[in-house]
C-alpha cells in the first residue's frame, strides 16, 4: 500500500513545491487536479508536460493520477457536445500518458436521469475511450460519486463495459454517505478496484474537511476492507479548493501518512507502507503493448 495526497488540498500550488512537500511529508505520490485553474491541465504542451513529469520523477515521487472533471453518464444536448465530451476523455487520457500516471479520473454526473438511460450513455462512452486508454497504457477510473456514489452503482457500469482499462475509484466518503459499508464496498468493487480516496468530515451534514482520524469516516474499517495484500494506492483527498476556511493542508500531511500507516499495520499489512520501486511505466509512461494494469 501506497501513500498520496491530492492537489486539491493545495489548490494552484506550482508543481516544483508540490513535489517538494511530497517528499518532506513522505508520501510516496501526487494526484494531480486537472483543471485550468490548476498548474496541470489538458492544456498543456508537450514541454510543458515532459517538465512536469521529470520533476516528479527527479524526486522519486509518482504521478498515480489525473483527476479530470469528464461527466461520462451527463446528458449530451447534441452531436457537438457529444463530440465534446468525447474529446475531453482523450485530452484526459493523453495527458495522463504523458505524466506517466495509470489512473485518470471520472465522474458519473448522471443527475437526475433515468439511471438506464445515464448508465447505457456511460456504459457506451467508456467503451469508445478504452482502445485509446489501451494503447497508452492508463486506466479510466469512475469514481464513487454523484449520481453513482456507491460502489454497486458504479460496478454496475463498469462491469458492464468490461475492460481491463476502465475500473472504479473509491471515494470512501460517497460510498459511506449512500449507506454502503466498506466490505460491501471493496466485494462489489472487486477487480474493478483502482485506488481509493480517503478523506475526513465530521458528519453527514457537515463535510468540510478534517484532519484524517478526526471525524467519522470509518477509514479503519476501508483499509480492512482492502486486505493485508494491499497493493495499491490511499489517496488523501483533502477538499480545500471547495472549503477555504479548512485548515492548510501541508501542516495536516505528516500526521495523515502517521494515522494510515497504523492503520494499515493494525490490519495486517506490515510493519509501514513501502515506498514505490522504480518501473518502466515510470520511465516511459505507458505499458508495454497489450498489457492490462494489475492489481488495484
Amino acid at each position: 500500500m501506497r501513500t498520496a495526497f491530492s492537489t486539491l488540498g493545495v489548490p494552484g500550488m506550482p508543481v516544483a513545491e508540490v513535489v517538494r512537500l511530497a517528499v518532506a511529508c513522505g508520501y510516496q505520490g501526487v494526484e494531480l487536479r486537472a483543471h485550468p485553474e490548476e498548474p496541470v491541465h489538458p492544456g498543456l504542451g508537450a514541454r510543458e508536460r515532459a517538465a512536469v513529469r521529470g520533476r516528479f520523477a527527479a524526486a522519486g515521487v509518482a504521478v498515480p493520477a489525473v483527476a479530470g472533471y469528464a461527466r461520462v453518464a451527463a446528458e449530451c444536448a447534441d452531436a457537438g457536445a457529444e463530440a465534446a465530451l468525447a474529446h475531453e476523455l482523450a485530452e484526459l487520457v493523453l495527458l495522463a500518458a504523458d505524466l506517466g500516471a495509470r489512473y485518470v479520473r471520472v465522474f458519473p454526473g448522471g443527475g437526475g436521469r433515468p439511471p438506464e438511460r445515464a448508465e447505457a450513455d456511460a456504459v457506451r462512452r467508456l467503451c469508445a475511450v478504452a482502445p485509446l486508454a489501451a494503447e497508452r497504457g492508463v486506466r479510466v477510473l469512475l469514481e464513487t460519486h454523484d449520481s453513482h456514489r456507491t460502489g454497486a452503482a458504479a460496478a454496475r457500469i463498469v462491469a458492464a463495459v468490461d475492460h481491463p482499462h476502465v475500473g472504479a475509484l473509491w471515494d470512501v466518503l460517497h460510498s459511506w454517505l449512500g449507506g454502503e459499508t466498506p466490505t460491501a464496498t471493496r466485494a462489489v468493487l472487486g477487480r474493478h478496484l483502482g485506488y481509493v480516496q480517503v478523506k475526513d468530515v465530521a458528519s453527514a451534514r457537515e463535510l468540510t474537511p478534517l484532519p484524517l482520524g478526526a471525524g467519522v469516516l470509518p477509514l479503519a474499517e476501508v483499509v480492512a476492507a482492502l486486505g493485508p495484500a494491499g497493493g495499491g494506492w490511499l489517496c488523501w483527498e483533502y477538499e480545500k479548493r471547495w472549503y477555504p476556511e479548512a485548515a492548510a493542508l501541508p501542516g495536516l500531511l505528516r500526521a495523515g501518512r502517521a494515522h494510515l500507516e497504523r492503520l494499515w499495520e493494525a490490519a495486517g499489512g506490515g510493519p509501514a507502507l513501502s515506498a514505490p520501486a522504480p518501473s518502466d511505466r515510470l520511465r516511459t509512461g505507458r505499458a508495454a503493448p497489450g498489457t492490462p494494469p494489475t492489481g488495484p
